[in-house]
């Protein structure tokens, strides 16, 4: 699927198609897709994500060719802003997580969960499958696997025959990954959701409320996490990249 065929308003950044629908509408969307069992990626995009892109054209094409790609980054909420082309709010990949799995529990959907550590992902099945407890969680992996080891992985899914994927990895083991696999894997939704199982484990803290509404997650996260610090610094060259190239930000393609 590509941006002409979405079924839902998007808007280009720099030749990555993100979603304009909202968390509920979203939801909807995605809901539609497991009952069809209908195969879709779904991409959690950031302003990281989207300058990783425009320096690697593997993994732009990995973005741009996702089959959703919904707002995560408050920098992505403000750049489409900025460009009179608004989304209609942020969807947070951990809060999309947890409304899938809220709206699961209600129709009896199946999850796997896949990445972290091993504790840290054992610990968030437990946690969700209580929270969420009409949802079958049928299978748990830890994400420090090997190339070697991917056959494996994928069977084991494929035999779980998930309604949900949902994977934590690094950003270049993770959508690349979910990308090449997608098709084998033949899960309605699989997405990628990065740090959430270590804040649904309790390991790490998620931001209160008004650091998110402030849009300020990522610097709550840089607290627990000054390890990220470098990371963090493309976020404002990406607001500077944004502010200069005004409305060439809104082409299609993959500008240097």
């Amino acid at each position: 699927m590509n941006a002409k065929t979405k079924a839902f308003a998007t808007v280009s950044l720099y030749g990555v198609p993100f979603s304009k629908m909202n968390m509920q509408e979203t939801v909807n969307y995605l809901a539609n897709a497991i009952e069809t069992k209908t195969p879709h990626r779904v991409i959690t995009g950031n302003p990281i994500m989207l300058m990783v892109g425009l320096e690697n054209a593997d993994f732009h094409r990995t973005l741009a060719t996702a089959d959703l790609v919904v707002p995560d980054g408050s920098g992505v909420v403000w750049a489409a802003r900025r460009l009179n082309e608004p989304v209609k709010e942020r969807v947070p990949g951990y809060d999309l997580m947890h409304e899938l799995l809220k709206e699961g529990s209600v129709r009896s959907w199946s999850a796997y969960l896949l990445g972290a550590t091993k504790e840290v992902i054992e610990a968030a099945k437990e946690k969700l499958s209580l929270q969420f407890p009409g949802v079958r969680f049928v299978g748990c992996r830890d994400g420090y696997f090997k190339d070697d080891e991917d056959e494996e992985v994928v069977a084991a899914i494929r035999e779980a025959n998930p309604d949900m994927l949902f994977v934590a990895r690094s950003t270049m083991n993770q959508e690349p990954w979910i990308e090449k696999y997608q098709a084998q894997l033949g899960v309605p939704v699989v997405m990628g959701v990065g740090g959430s199982f270590d804040v649904v484990s309790g390991k790490l803290k998620r931001a209160p409320l008004i650091f998110r509404k402030a849009g300020m997650e990522w610097l709550y996260r840089l607290l627990q996490e000054p390890s990220r610090f470098g990371r963090m610094l493309v976020l404002p060259r990406f607001a500077l990249k944004v502010i200069k190239d005004g409305d060439k930000v809104l082409k299609a393609g993959n500008p240097r």
